[in-house]
């Protein structure tokens, strides 16, 4: 009998997380705003350039090479600006 009760008890968790899965699916879809094409090109742009922005900082974290961080410093400027220009 423990093993059907635990068994019943797994299916309504499971329904009360589907529940919450759609809920919180509906709750997104009218939560967020329709973006233009133009405005979800330059949101898409602008993730690009804070990624790259990130992984040239850790770069810079690691490197030794005075050459290297030179690059890496003038890419970081860079990316800067064009986030900023965004």
């Amino acid at each position: 009998m423990e093993d059907y009760s635990w068994s019943m008890a797994r299916g309504w968790e499971s329904k009360s997380v589907e529940a919450q899965q759609e809920e919180a699916a509906e709750a997104n879809a009218t939560a967020k705003p329709r973006l233009t094409r133009e405005e979800a090109d330059r949101l898409h742009e602008r993730e690009s350039l804070r990624l790259s922005l990130k992984r040239v900082v850790e770069q810079l974290e690691r490197t030794q090479n005075p050459r290297h961080r030179q690059m890496l410093e003038q890419a970081k400027a860079d990316l800067g600006k064009k986030i900023e220009k965004l």
